[in-house]
C-alpha cells in the first residue's frame, strides 16, 4: 500500500542509524512489525494473567535455606 506521511527528520535518521537498515521504507515496515508484535504480546499478557493463579508464599520461599 502506497501511502504518504509526514516523519520527523531527525527521529528518522535516528531509526536508520540504530536500526542499520538501508531505507526509510524498511525503517517503517520494521517498526511495524514490531508494534504489531508488541501489542500482540501485551494481549496475550492479559489473558495469561486472567488464566494463571499464584500459590506459594513467596517470602518463605526467599527465606528457605534448602536451595535445589
Amino acid at each position: 500500500m502506497r501511502t504518504n506521511i509526514v516523519i520527523d527528520d531527525k527521529l528518522m535518521a535516528d531509526a536508520i542509524e540504530l536500526s542499520g537498515l538501508d531505507t526509510k521504507k524498511a525503517v517503517v515496515e520494521e517498526a511495524l512489525k514490531l508494534f504489531v508484535q508488541l501489542k500482540r504480546q501485551n494481549e496475550i499478557r492479559k489473558i495469561a494473567r486472567k488464566k494463571l493463579q499464584w500459590e506459594g508464599n513467596l517470602e518463605e520461599m526467599r527465606t528457605t535455606d534448602d536451595i535445589s
